[in-house]
């Protein structure tokens, strides 16, 4: 059986990793037990545990807040994966690192998708060190699976979904306007973990860049619609466009990824977004509720 380490353990796709992986021997770590910015830190890791696959899970997400804290995004997003990845090659370990559908530029025609042949062209301090960290992967030599995956919600941490439940519970008389106009594949950070456990099973490691994201997609507000009326509470909502929600960070405008490298290597269990997110809201609708 395989030895697995995992970085970012304490994170949304980190706790479903710890999950979806615990048949296996896995040890989960995050700060401050690990840093991955300091290779003395991952070399300490690897040595005591001496995994043959490495899932790292960590990374600078607040993507607002990277437009002003480069140094600090670029240190986890792109130093951090390039540590990794050395020690990877080094040590002879399988890396699987996770992306983003920021190191595109998004301006496409909807719908049409994103591909992992498409050229990166990031637009956001978020994306351009999320891109430099794939690229140091790359160049590293080590075998590695990059998984680029968006619009990611689980039951553990902030994000989009639990922030919509707390605006309707809060009152369900005030209107929560909700961008319309980006267009993306809301994925179940549960879902993307057993897409990584199918890669660890795999008796041949699938190498290189892959698509990783729920089938289908939606807007914003229709992600939003759906998962409130899901949870079955009254909530009362109106779209609104990019231009209406000025962010300090670019957003895609077309995010929608398409896991072509996957369903090429026949190894793609990645679900209907809408099926998901009825998965996803049935298993965690009291956690949700009481938070």
């Amino acid at each position: 059986m395989p030895k697995i380490l995992i970085t970012g353990s304490a994170g949304q796709l980190g706790v479903d990793c710890m999950d979806v992986l615990s048949g296996h021997n896995v040890r989960g770590l995050d700060l401050p037990h690990i840093d991955i910015t300091s290779k003395d830190s991952v070399t300490r890791a690897i040595m005591e545990f001496k995994p043959d696959i490495l899932v790292n899970c960590a990374a600078y997400t607040a993507v607002d807040k990277a437009e002003s804290d480069e140094e600090l995004c670029r240190a986890v997003n792109a130093d951090g994966p390039a540590i990794l990845a050395s020690e990877c090659r080094e040590n002879n370990i399988y890396l699987i690192h996770v992306s983003t559908d920021y190191v595109f530029s998004g301006d496409r025609d909807i719908p049409e998708p994103w591909l992992e042949t498409d050229e990166a062209n990031p637009c956001t301090v978020y994306g351009k060190t999320k891109r430099e960290g794939e690229m140091a992967i790359q160049a590293s030599g080590c075998d590695y699976a990059i998984l680029r995956t968006a619009w990611l919600y689980g039951a553990h941490g902030k994000n989009f979904l639990k922030t919509m439940l707390r605006l309707a519970m809060a009152d369900s008389e005030k209107t929560i306007r909700v961008v319309d106009d980006q267009f993306g594949c809301p994925t179940w950070s549960y879902n993307l973990a057993t897409q990584i456990k199918q890669l660890v099973e795999c008796t041949e490691k699938p190498t290189g860049l892959f698509h990783a994201v729920s089938q289908g997609y939606t807007t914003w507000y229709g992600f939003a619609k759906e998962f409130l009326t899901l949870m079955n509470v009254p909530f009362k909502m109106e779209p609104c466009t990019t231009a209406d929600y000025p962010t300090p960070a670019r957003r895609p405008q077309n995010s929608i990824l398409e896991n072509a490298a996957l369903k090429k290597c026949g190894i793609c269990v990645m679900d209907d977004w809408k099926n998901a997110l009825n998965g996803f809201t049935k298993a965690n609708r009291l956690l949700l509720i009481q938070h």
